[in-house]
């Protein structure tokens, strides 16, 4: 299959039309590119507070409810998208009031046969926690598609072993990101790489980037698109099968056969992936004396 994921830039939006075109305009471009899996970041939703003005925009607690608010029309278009170019689009995520409880990180899943699902972040940063009050929402979900098996883990939750560990049964992990600063963009790349060589599986990591200074939870924003594979038998030697220019919007593209994440499961030069259960928990605490 043909990946492409995004380095997402947000606008100011006068109108909803103009998202319409903007998501148009994105995903026919990909599909001009022959990609047939579309991977927008997570929080790339918030560019829909702006609808609501800029007060509202500017706003922690409001801009939460102006964007998930839009959620229903967002489906809309991308269903319609996703079965116009015939491909599948991991949406960008949002923070939706699912319930009656705290809103929850969603990122909507879409397939050109009109079928859709989601996924919702399991572990908030500190700033989703202590901030914005994100909550942790409902359980990890392996996708079954034509294109393979396809997990999610949003942002934080890919530097969590455990959490990788429970989609080892996918062929391809999705990492969408929000990251303010270089380091923040390094650890969520370094754990999604890390994903990959534990399962042996390629992960693909999508980035918010550029400045929005009419917001408080997206302002600042630093990344790339980039897929990632085991070190190993099939893939570069580097893992890195694709990466784009830092903070330059538009999409990375990368051909994926799951063929080879077959071959590297099964017979690669380590297997990483079947000896997980070899780690024993066995820890000594040894004092030593001073010379």
């Amino acid at each position: 299959m043909k990946i492409a994921t995004a380095a997402y830039n947000l606008d100011w939006l006068d109108s909803w039309a103009q998202y319409e075109d903007k998501l148009d305009a994105w995903v026919s471009r990909a599909a001009g590119q022959g990609a047939e899996l579309l991977v927008f970041p997570e929080y790339g939703a918030m560019e829909l507070s702006t609808l609501a003005g800029a007060e509202v925009a500017g706003d922690l607690e409001r801009s939460i409810r102006a964007v998930s608010e839009r959620m229903e029309d967002v489906q809309i278009l991308h269903r319609r998208l996703s079965a116009q170019y015939n491909l599948y689009i991991l949406g960008a995520s949002a923070p939706v009031q699912a319930g009656p409880g705290r809103p929850v990180n969603r990122a909507e899943f879409y397939a050109p046969s009109g079928a859709q699902d989601h996924q919702d972040k399991q572990i908030m940063t500190r700033f989703e926690r202590e901030d914005w009050d994100i909550a942790p929402g409902g359980p990890l979900k392996i996708f079954e598609t034509a294109l393979g098996r396809i997990g999610v883990l949003i942002c934080y939750d890919s530097e969590f072993p455990l959490l990788g560990r429970a989609l080892s049964e996918a062929d391809v992990i999705l990492v969408p990101s929000c990251t303010e600063a270089l380091s923040g963009y390094w650890r969520v790349r370094i754990g999604a790489m890390a994903r990959a060589l534990e399962n042996q599986c390629v992960t693909v990591m999508a980035s918010l980037v550029g400045n929005n200074d009419w917001s408080q939870s997206v302002d600042a924003n630093t990344g790339t698109g980039g897929v990632f594979g085991p070190p190993d038998k099939g893939f570069p030697q580097t893992g890195v099968l694709s990466e784009g220019v830092l903070n330059q919007p538009g999409w990375t593209y990368a051909d994926v056969d799951l063929s080879a994440i077959a071959e590297v499961r099964a017979d690669g030069h380590v297997l990483n992936r079947s000896h997980w259960t070899e780690q024993t928990p066995r820890v000594e605490s040894v004092t030593m004396s001073r010379l």
